[in-house]
């Protein structure tokens, strides 16, 4: 039997069925209009470190189910998602919160549409920084790769089709590396230490589970995740990443759904909720 992906439809962390309707009203039939609406819904961590938010609010950017952020943005603002929140009513996120959102909006309306996992090359000159971004298909063969938080931003002109090369996903920049085109020491997290190999494997791994309609934390981990983070993999799980490189690019939905089944690679349960 041949697999398919509805990216139509919710999936355990976008399905918006059980939030009111009316948070929905005016919802845009448009993809990119969708798109643009989430940089007035969600706040980085660092622009709220800016307001006088009581301290619970950083624990937003912990929740995974879109559903439970459009609900807390309704606690904080019952107006629908339509309506521009202020700073301090958008939901405290990271760039993955910003792609998820926005991926469910789309998939609630109907469109196609995808999280991908990787790195922009578009915040700071000569680095590949981790960040989400989403795709969109409106006509069922071909996808639009758009970056929602920089919809808000100026680091791009057009934020709404992003051009090869200003946004990798895990896998693309796994198969540029094993193919000597980039520097992975300048590959990773912003703010941190964490630029190598082990975060394009990461990063190619949460790309494979967002293509099955599993759209982790960023920092989640399991599997060998951790081990690969710590130095402690070897050779066989970097043929590993070299196959999840090259299923995601092929991108049919029968190996993309039968590779995310085996050992290491599926999200576990606790990390859906």
């Amino acid at each position: 039997m041949t697999t398919t992906i509805d990216y139509t439809a919710g999936g355990p962390l976008t399905d918006l069925s059980a939030v009111g309707r009316g948070a929905f009203d005016d919802l845009p039939e448009d993809a990119v209009e969708i798109c643009r609406l989430t940089h007035r819904l969600v706040i980085q961590p660092h622009d709220a470190g800016r307001l006088e938010l009581p301290p619970g609010r950083f624990g937003e950017n912990q929740i995974r189910p879109a559903a439970d952020l459009v609900n807390r943005l309704l606690d904080l603002d019952p107006s629908p998602l339509t309506t521009p929140r202020p700073p301090e009513r958008r939901v405290v996120g990271t760039c993955r919160h910003f792609a998820v959102l926005t991926c469910a909006l789309l998939r609630h309306r109907g469109i196609a549409a995808r999280a991908r996992c990787g790195f922009a090359t578009y915040f700071q000159p000569g680095l590949g920084l981790d960040h989400w971004v989403i795709e969109f298909s409106v006509d069922g063969t071909s996808w639009v790769r758009a970056d929602p938080e920089a919809m808000g931003l100026t680091v791009l002109s057009n934020p709404e089709a992003l051009v090869p090369g200003q946004f990798l996903t895990g896998g693309e920049a796994w198969s540029e590396f094993r193919a000597g085109n980039i520097d992975p020491a300048k590959f990773g997290v912003w703010g941190t230490e964490n630029f190598g190999p082990a975060e394009i494997r990461g990063n190619a791994i949460r790309d494979l589970a967002a293509l099955n309609r599993v759209e982790t934390l960023p920092w989640d981990e399991w599997g060998r995740m951790e081990a690969s983070y710590q130095g402690h993999t070897g050779a066989d799980y970097d043929t590993l990443i070299d196959t999840i490189a090259t299923t995601c690019a092929s991108d049919d939905p029968e190996d993309v759904a039968t590779l995310y089944q085996s050992e290491d690679l599926e999200v576990p349960p606790a990390l859906t909720i």
